[in-house]
């Protein structure tokens, strides 16, 4: 579905992190390419059997060359810079090591305006419903994102 509607109001002052006692979020952006690389890769299976990730072409289960993660990290810097989608890094505040993402982007559909997916390494999947939970409470009173999906989990409210 297109709409000529900005994915958020030219007023809004897009969040540059959230911090929660045991990750934080910042914007994922060229800079992360190693670390966010490693993780990702270190964690495929994980990550396709993340609720939102089933029946996905990502994370590619060849993995990606370096060069191909970067074009894809500067994608998603574009997207936020442009205010058309925004992914986050999540990264863990001991050691600032990159544990997983974020990505909220505009829903193609008719029933959600908004779609946000997120994944930890499986090395700390402890924290998938934490970080889940967090983004979730953070998007519905921060954000002016209307209706948001995020596929393959309960919605925030108790519903589907």
């Amino acid at each position: 579905m297109t709409t000529d509607r900005p994915f958020v109001p030219e007023g809004f002052t897009v969040p540059r992190e959230l911090l929660a006692p045991r990750f934080r979020l910042e914007p994922l952006g060229p800079e992360h390419n190693e670390a966010d690389l490693a993780a990702w890769t270190s964690s495929i299976e994980h990550i396709r059997a993340t609720p939102g990730f089933a029946a996905r072409d990502w994370p590619p289960a060849t993995g990606m060359t370096p060069e191909a993660n970067l074009a894809d990290l500067r994608g998603h810097a574009q997207d936020f810079a442009r205010r058309s989608g925004f992914t986050y890094t999540v990264i863990e505040p001991a050691g600032g090591d990159v544990i997983g993402c974020v990505y909220i982007y505009p829903a193609r559909g008719a029933d959600f305006d908004t779609v946000v997916r997120c994944w930890v390494r499986a090395d700390r999947a402890e924290l998938d419903h934490p970080l889940y939970e967090a983004v979730a409470h953070w998007l519905a009173a921060d954000w002016p994102l209307g209706r948001i999906d995020f596929p393959g989990r309960p919605h925030p409210s108790g519903r589907s």
